[in-house]
């Protein structure tokens, strides 16, 4: 487990420096360029700096051991940074929109062939990222790396887009098509869509676990087919679980024969426990409430 933590605070301080270096890169050479795409792109990246930094902050958080006043762990401070990363994805989308369409009225800058690879090195480095951190996180069930790696994507998408767009805007001008000019801001729209829609299911799946839904059905039938594998078990009376960041928790109330003592139900119990936290790794705690069952005469 120290070795899994210490991967993704290293996974975490790797993406955190990268952002800073492309949000320096990306903000200067389009300005010098006047490239509204890449401007936008490298803004999004500032705010991929602080949203790297709070879910620095909340993976070590989450790492915690249980304490009284948070008797189930920590695990949700990694949801609610998650949950910061899609806030910030939004704006960052919106923020787009509003720059390329403010690009469209202005006069048009011609193209460079800078901006162009400048574009395509951040396309390259936040792919390589991405696939690290998306590895890494569902290796850990870690949801705050799992944010930081949705995060990479958004940008990756963003790159693509500014590739395209200024790919387009450099033929355009090769050419002497007026059109191809309107490039670089057009790309800027089409992937505030797609950043948009990320920060939205990344939104979603937050506000479902800090709401205590429950896990998806094939999750818990999965989990109710462990329980009645137990001999003991003679009906499943109420399954439920919750994610709770990089763990889940399992409720469970079962019927066992009446007659048995409470050592003998402490023992069903524990096999119960056992047997999920066995077939289900990500599970951090099982609570079994047992109840009497009485054969039918």
């Amino acid at each position: 487990m120290s070795t899994q933590k210490s991967s993704a605070i290293l996974a975490l301080w790797i993406s955190l420096i990268s952002n800073l270096m492309l949000t320096a890169l990306k903000i200067v050479v389009g300005y010098v360029f006047h490239s509204q795409v890449l401007i936008a792109d490298g803004i999004h990246n500032a705010g991929d700096v602080v949203a790297t930094i709070a879910t620095l902050t909340s993976s070590m958080v989450s790492k915690k051991p249980a304490d009284d006043d948070h008797p189930y762990g920590h695990g949700k401070a990694e949801v609610i940074s998650s949950a910061f990363v899609a806030i910030i994805l939004a704006f960052a989308a919106i923020f787009m929109v509003y720059k390329s369409i403010e690009a469209m009225l202005m006069p048009v800058a011609e193209a460079s062939m800078i901006t162009l690879i400048a574009a395509f090195i951040s396309l390259l480095w936040k792919q390589g990222l991405y696939t690290y951190c998306m590895r890494l996180g569902r290796e850990m069930n870690s949801k705050s790396l799992i944010a930081t790696a949705n995060d990479h994507l958004a940008d990756v998408y963003a790159s693509l887009a500014a590739v395209a767009g200024i790919g387009v805007a450099l033929i355009g001008g090769y050419y002497n098509m007026s059109f191809g000019h309107y490039g670089d801001p057009a790309a800027g729209i089409l992937v505030s869509y797609f950043v948009m829609r990320l920060a939205y299911k990344m939104g979603k799946e937050s506000i479902g676990i800090l709401m205590e839904a429950n896990v998806p059905a094939e999750q818990l039938g999965q989990l109710e087919n462990i329980v009645r594998s137990i001999p003991q078990v003679k009906r499943v009376d109420r399954i439920r679980a919750r994610d709770h960041g990089h763990y889940m928790i399992v409720d469970i109330r079962v019927s066992v024969p009446n007659e048995l003592t409470i050592q003998e139900g402490h023992d069903v119990s524990r096999l119960i426990k056992n047997a999920i936290k066995y077939e289900v790794q990500a599970v951090g705690e099982v609570l079994v409430h047992l109840n009497p069952w009485y054969e039918k005469k």
